[in-house]
């Protein structure tokens, strides 16, 4: 076994802009959630100030337009690959219910996002 394949050990960076998904039912390690899909859904692009000790936060509002009628428990971010590439995911600390229509808005600071 080769174990300095570089093939095998070389990190590939995400491709930008990462990507806000909303999901209806969260993933888990080996699976992504379901995502809302329907109304004027879309992900919504991440901007993020600079790590300070392995953590972050979304430095912008996210703002989810048009929404149909859902129960949002949790967010997946992804990158912009042409098969994107999930990187992190969360549940929401409570759930938020939108109707038809609806505006989902996280603000800015909202988004926690650290390293472990």
């Amino acid at each position: 076994m080769d174990w300095l394949n570089p093939a095998l050990s070389a990190p590939t960076r995400p491709t930008a802009p990462l990507k806000v998904a909303l999901v209806t039912a969260n993933g888990t390690d080996t699976a992504a959630g379901t995502e809302v899909t329907g109304g004027s859904y879309a992900r919504q692009n991440l901007t993020m100030g600079a790590a300070v000790a392995g953590a972050t936060s979304n430095s912008a509002d996210l703002v989810f337009a048009g929404m149909p009628a859902a129960t949002v428990v949790g967010v997946e971010i992804y990158d912009s690959a042409g098969s994107p590439v999930r990187l992190w995911y969360g549940a929401l600390s409570a759930s938020r219910t939108v109707a038809a229509g609806d505006e989902l808005r996280l603000v800015a600071g909202s988004l926690a996002l650290s390293l472990a």
